[in-house]
């Protein structure tokens, strides 16, 4: 998707990772709704996502199907809906896609107090999308 921010060379420093109990339906409605990439796709046997990687701009969502089991599923327990940020430079035209995709709106596009304008989705388990201009500075060397 070409509204997305380009970001600095290299992997981004954290991911955000979701375990979905429709992890196939998370990657399809992340990929044709809200715009990101998908970059790689492991399965079991049975088809349960294992782990799969997204891209948006410079970032990276990780995700996996729950019932995978594992120490780190277990960490998570019930764990509930997250919120994650990713920032566009054209909120309006990014959250027109998504709405013609069926994709939830929480809050249309607004202009915030502190400069951003952006919005919020809501995916098929709860998780919420703020897509917007606010881009936090960079740590300093």
């Amino acid at each position: 998707m070409s509204d997305v921010t380009a970001g600095s060379a290299g992997p981004p420093t954290f991911c955000p990772t979701l375990h979905y109990r429709d992890a196939k339906a998370a990657i399809k409605q992340l990929t044709e709704g809200l715009g990101f990439t998908r970059t790689a796709l492991y399965e079991s046997e049975d088809g349960a996502v294992l782990h799969a990687e997204l891209s948006f701009g410079n970032g990276v969502v990780m995700l996996g199907s729950k019932g995978a089991g594992g120490a780190y599923e277990e960490a998570l327990g019930a764990g509930g809906p997250v919120g994650v940020y990713a920032t566009v430079p054209d909120p309006d035209a990014h959250h027109r896609r998504a709405e013609q995709a069926g994709v939830e709106i929480v809050t249309p596009p607004t202009d915030q107090d502190y400069g951003s304008r952006e919005y919020t989705a809501r995916d098929l388990e709860g998780n919420l999308w703020t897509f917007g201009t606010y881009a936090p500075a960079a740590p300093k060397a």
